[in-house]
């Protein structure tokens, strides 16, 4: 793991708002898992999280950031943003909804802007740590200067 010297979108998107971030290239270590990620970055994995994209029985899309050591409740979900039920988007739809591939996939800098929530264990650190937007980057980030960048809520949505 190293400091990335690549920029991506979403650190582009940061630099331009004058938010403060530290960005992670773990390209060459192999990690593939969330919790290989965590690893990788020598991190609790309880504040690297992984950014899942849903849709709801009305048809809105919306996006959960969860710890990569925990799953999505999709009851609870459902419940914070109103919807009968939620489940997972195909990954084959990610691309052309978001501009992010699965694994790379961040809640900064999507093609548009869907209501975002985080697992509120987000709360319990200063920093959390997502995807950079593309694979093999993630970046950390204070909830302070995160909610600069996109609106963002806290809620459990973990089971």
């Amino acid at each position: 793991m190293k400091k990335s010297k690549e920029k991506t979108n979403v650190m582009r998107i940061l630099d331009k708002l004058n938010i403060d971030y530290i960005s992670y290239d773990y390209l060459e270590t192999g990690a593939i898992s969330g919790i290989d990620v965590a690893n990788a970055l020598h991190q609790n994995p309880k504040m690297v999280f992984k950014t899942l994209v849903t849709v709801g029985s009305t048809n809105t899309n919306y996006v959960f950031l969860v710890p990569v050591n925990k799953e999505l409740d999709l009851k609870k979900a459902a419940k914070w943003v109103g919807e009968k039920k939620i489940e997972m988007i195909k990954s084959k739809e990610l691309l052309s909804l978001t501009g992010y591939v699965h694994g790379g996939c961040s809640p900064i800098g999507m093609k548009k802007y869907f209501q975002t929530i985080i697992d509120q264990s987000a709360q319990t650190f200063d920093k959390i740590i997502f995807s950079g937007g593309k694979i093999g980057y993630q970046v950390e980030i204070s909830l302070m200067n995160l909610k600069k960048a996109i609106v963002v809520s806290f809620y459990d949505i973990t089971e």
